[in-house]
């Protein structure tokens, strides 16, 4: 028996004792080092089950109670008897996604728009929350040895970031607006950083999510609630307003600002998970000539860039943890703490077999 993290409903997480999963053909079992607790999460403790399956998951055909932790890296501790590539010891980061591999878009490569898909640690084959998982060889990813632990349990939302900037128009000497400054929009700013991205405008109501922002990266800090936003980008941007735009908040106002606040044919890409149903003014979009895109998660490819610009220094995710707890702290100094401080926090990373 083992040790895991369960989701039974909304505010209701109990650490249990529970099977150990097999390994079998074409997996690997892994145990967890580090895990992430990520806004999903939050949002399925409060208001769940949302993602989370109520009835059978199409894939992995398992509902609520479900083991948490989708953000982790882990040491391989077993292979299937065809694995060769990978070995037992080898330190990973663990690719999440769940995907049928047989519908429209993952025939052309697109896993994270998979009509069925789901995440390990949200939908069934276990969690990161647990003393040991098991999961597609194709969803682990060799952490390099100059890259610590901590660092490959924060892969997981960097990548979010890095695929929502490759979904882009960014090209060189484009200015960049930057809306909320929580888990996400930090990771954008990093990333714009690495990318050579010169001028990073965030706005962001917490003053202390405002300083992260200016401590990975932006040139320009505004506060919505005080900040004429449309006009001080435009100011910013000599009169045009900012290139592109990355909506890590989701909410309507800022919405409605940013739409505003880019140029002539600029584009505004939408990161954010929203709660309720926005309004698109469309003659912002019409008379401009802007774009609005939707991007969702990563697609393969995106870890292993992600690990390598962390091993070559151009990314440096650590700042971003801002506690750790063990397994039997995370709904009070986890979950808890995320929602009523979560302006004094980026990343809480639980400690399951450092």
């Amino acid at each position: 028996m083992m040790k895991a993290l369960r989701f039974h409903g909304q505010k209701d997480l109990r650490l249990e004792k529970i099977e150990v999963p097999k390994c079998g053909s074409g997996q690997v079992k892994v145990k967890p080092a580090y895990v992430g607790i990520c806004g999903t999460d939050l949002h399925e403790y409060m208001g769940g089950a949302n993602i989370i399956p109520t009835t059978p998951h199409p894939i992995t055909n398992e509902k609520a109670p479900v083991t948490l932790g989708h953000e982790f890296s882990g040491v391989i501790e077993e292979v299937g008897d065809d694995i060769t590539d990978i070995k037992i010891g080898q330190r990973v980061s663990v690719q999440p996604i769940i995907y049928d591999g047989t519908c429209g878009a993952c025939r052309d490569g697109l896993i994270n728009c998979c009509d069925n898909n789901g995440f390990i640690g949200l939908s069934g084959w276990g969690g990161g929350l647990s003393e040991h998982v098991v999961v597609p060889r194709a969803a682990v990813y060799e952490i390099p040895d100059s890259v610590s632990m901590e660092a490959g349990a924060l892969v997981e939302p960097i990548a979010v970031a890095w695929h929502s900037i490759d979904m882009s128009p960014l090209k060189k000497g484009d200015a960049v607006l930057v809306l909320g400054a929580g888990p996400i929009g930090l990771a954008v700013i990093q990333c714009l950083k690495a990318k050579g991205v010169e001028k990073i405008i965030a706005s962001e109501v917490a003053p202390r999510r405002r300083q992260f922002a200016k401590d990975f990266g932006a040139d320009y800090l505004l506060d919505p609630t005080k900040d004429d936003v449309v006009a001080r980008v435009k100011e910013i941007c000599g009169g045009v307003g900012a290139d592109v735009a990355f909506d890590a908040a989701g909410v309507q106002v800022g919405l409605d600002q940013a739409l505003k606040a880019i140029r002539a044919q600029g584009t505004l890409v939408n990161i954010a998970v929203w709660e309720k149903p926005a309004q698109l003014q469309m003659n912002d979009l019409l008379f401009r000539e802007r774009k609005y895109v939707g991007v969702t998660t990563y697609v393969q490819g995106d870890f292993r860039e992600v690990l390598d610009a962390i091993a070559a220094g151009t990314l440096k995710p650590e700042p971003m943890i801002t506690a750790k707890i063990q397994m039997d702290e995370i709904e009070e100094k986890g979950f808890k703490a995320l929602i009523e401080e979560k302006d004094n926090h980026v990343k809480i990373l639980v400690e399951v077999s450092p």
